[in-house]
């Protein structure tokens, strides 16, 4: 990221790693093809085998449960087609999780969530207990790209286990942020992408748990990723997840410190515009993530201003740039509309300083006050 410009949008995609950088040059000039059976194809295959169990022991998986993909959106496409009956899923869930569902074939069912975004969890065990003969799958995001808020993923997953229905979670937004323990939390198949973390962009990983509903391979053709998923891997991206996944498990305990920033730039960015709402506060939520919205005001016209005052923040999720209109995420909340439309994301990382919450706030005093006089006139 640019040294002139105040870098305040992680969760479209964070920085990478000097690790993962230092990792894939090397796996690049190893080279060999990771399936053939010369000096330079077992080199590959060593270096692609010990990236997988990086990638296990990162969310407390066994190397045997890794399949490496493209990234999430793959990773969550090939879960979801896989030929279920129905797909239990919130309105918040991330759109490569809602589009492929009702793709997909199957009944969907939206289930509820209060005003912060959280499954109802009355209204989910009855929603679970009406699937009963059905293969069903529930999908439960761990952290939403949004809002940053936590679902209650390992409850969700036992209660949908007393019904004998598979579970997904779209780990994506969590994984770096808060710990992940796969077998703790109880599901089937979990969501990975190494960009979110601070690896390279095109790469991330389906984890299927051992002993979870077979799925069909993501591509046919081959009997790489144990017939899960066919092409040669990309072996230095897939090294340069590893690193960032090791360095991000290491920098965990950072998190202390980042969620003091962003309880700071939400306090005093209520303080100067009192106005101002900070989308589901109260609720459980990621360490770095603060979504902030300035009733009448336009999200998009918020980002451009702040872009031009050399500062990088997002009206919501990356791969929704380009489209007018609320969040479907906020939407689904049940918050106003005026509120949902000046919703903009400010999400920090391990390397966020407290000079870069200055800058952010100073710009933030700058650019709403001129909003609201141009709201006034």
């Amino acid at each position: 990221m640019s040294r002139n410009r105040t870098y305040l949008d992680w969760n479209a995609t964070a920085p990478l790693r000097r690790e993962a950088r230092a990792a894939m040059l090397a796996a690049l000039e190893a080279g060999g093809n990771p399936s053939s059976p010369h000096a330079e194809g077992r080199h590959a295959r060593a270096i692609l085998e010990d990236a997988r169990e990086e990638v296990a022991a990162f969310v407390g998986a066994g190397p045997a449960e890794v399949v490496f993909t493209s990234g999430g959106s793959e990773a969550n496409n090939a879960v979801l087609a896989a030929g279920w009956e129905v797909i239990l899923a919130a309105g918040v869930e991330h759109d490569s999780v809602l589009a492929p569902a009702r793709a997909s074939g199957a009944d969907v069912a939206e289930l509820a969530v209060d005003g912060c975004g959280i499954l109802d969890r009355g209204r989910l065990a009855a929603a679970l207990a009406a699937q009963a003969g059905r293969r069903a799958l529930l999908c439960v995001q761990m952290a939403n790209n949004e809002t940053g808020v936590l679902q209650p993923v390992a409850e969700a997953a036992a209660l949908a286990r007393e019904h004998g229905i598979a579970v997904h979670s779209d780990a994506v937004q969590a994984a770096g942020r808060i710990g992940i323990e796969l077998h703790a939390l109880g599901v089937d198949y979990l969501t990975l992408s190494a960009h979110k973390l601070g690896g390279p962009k095109g790469v991330g990983a389906l984890i299927v748990r051992e002993g979870a509903p077979a799925l069909p391979p993501l591509v046919a053709g081959g009997g790489q990723e144990r017939r899960r998923r066919a092409g040669t891997e990309n072996v230095a991206g897939i090294a340069g997840f590893a690193a960032a996944a090791r360095a991000a498990k290491a920098d965990l305990a950072a998190m202390d410190r980042v969620r003091s920033l962003r309880d700071r730039l939400e306090a005093e960015l209520r303080a100067v515009t009192p106005e101002a709402v900070v989308i589901a506060a109260g609720a459980p939520r990621l360490p770095n993530t603060a979504s902030v919205a300035l009733p009448g005001a336009s999200a998009e016209t918020l980002v451009i201003a702040f872009d031009l005052a050399g500062i990088a923040i997002s009206a919501g999720a990356a791969c929704s740039s380009g489209k007018v209109g609320a969040s479907h995420v906020l939407s689904a909340m049940g918050l106003a509309p005026e509120v949902a439309r000046a919703a903009v994301r400010v999400s920090l990382g391990w390397s966020s300083t407290e000079r870069d919450v200055a800058v952010f706030l100073a710009a933030w005093n700058r650019i709403t006050h001129a909003a609201g006089d141009r709201r006034v006139a």
